[in-house]
């Protein structure tokens, strides 16, 4: 499989990146980009012949990492994977192969399950019309799609390049939609049934109460940022009518988790909406 590199994005992420890395046959180069973790030391534990690490020296965002793992892979395609995802033995072969098929696809998806088998499928965005959404239900063949899920997104590195990659002014969230509707312009995104990506999901990180706090900032943030950028009308007017009462609902005078990601969520919203540029995890 020199024809994929695999790119994958490190923040407090040491205890599943084993676990992925060993599902990649065997060759396969990766590259981690670690957001300065902690855990800094561990990862370079995991470095090999086929393995390299990429330490940033701030927490980029997941977008600006992906885009620094990907200027240094040369090969035909790119596999961004999330650290607490796993391959099953034919799933890169079932990619190129599918990218042989559809010459005309520029990214793919594979078939999602968790780690009970139970199947996960992204048929909606926010930044397209309901009707541009899909059935419910996994699909039973390979089929086209709106959007990409940002877990594993296989993409032709030259189309990739060519839309720029990741928007580097999403810090997190939304950059898979973004990305997805750029990628569109060029080609089908389509869902690739026989190759399949087992992902945990939550567990790429440890959290913590100022981690979630920022996650709900950032969700609050990109979500406006990516509606106005392709155009979607009413988002914020939209989000504030059903942020607000989350802000004030009862719960949050007796809970600090729902505090911190009710009113996180909220500030994102009114930071976004005033234009000013994403302060990272600086905020």
């Amino acid at each position: 499989m020199n024809r994929v590199t695999i790119v994958t994005v490190a923040y407090n992420s040491a205890k599943v990146l084993p676990g992925m890395l060993g599902s990649l046959p065997e060759g396969v180069p990766a590259i981690i980009v670690d957001n300065a973790s902690t855990d800094t030391g561990m990862l370079r534990g995991l470095v090999r012949p086929n393995v390299s690490l990429l330490e940033q020296p701030e927490n980029t965002g997941f977008g600006r990492a992906c885009n620094a793992g990907a200027a240094q892979a040369k090969t035909e395609f790119l596999l961004f994977l999330n650290p607490d995802a796993r391959l099953v033995p034919d799933t890169l072969a079932q990619l190129v192969a599918a990218a042989d098929r559809y010459p005309d696809a520029v990214g793919f998806n594979p078939r999602f399950t968790d780690d009970a088998g139970v199947p996960a499928f992204k048929r909606t965005c926010h930044l397209l019309p309901r009707s541009d959404w899909m059935p419910r239900g996994q699909p039973a063949a390979d089929c086209d799609l709106p959007v990409l899920s940002g877990a594993a997104i296989f993409v032709r590195r030259a189309d990739f390049e060519a839309v720029g990659g990741f928007d580097p002014n999403i810090f997190l969230f939304f950059e898979d939609d973004d990305l997805s509707l750029r990628l569109r312009k060029r080609g089908r995104l389509m869902f690739i049934r026989d190759a399949l990506v087992q992902h945990t999901g939550g567990g790429a990180s440890v959290p913590n109460p100022r981690v979630e706090w920022l996650k709900a900032w950032h969700f609050g943030y990109s979500r406006i940022y990516a509606s106005r950028k392709h155009g979607r009308r009413f988002a914020f007017a939209k989000t504030l009518v059903r942020a607000i009462p989350r802000a004030l609902s009862p719960r949050v005078l007796f809970s600090a988790a729902h505090r911190a990601e009710s009113w996180g969520y909220l500030g994102g919203i009114v930071y976004a909406r005033l234009g000013r540029p994403n302060p990272g995890d600086r905020i």
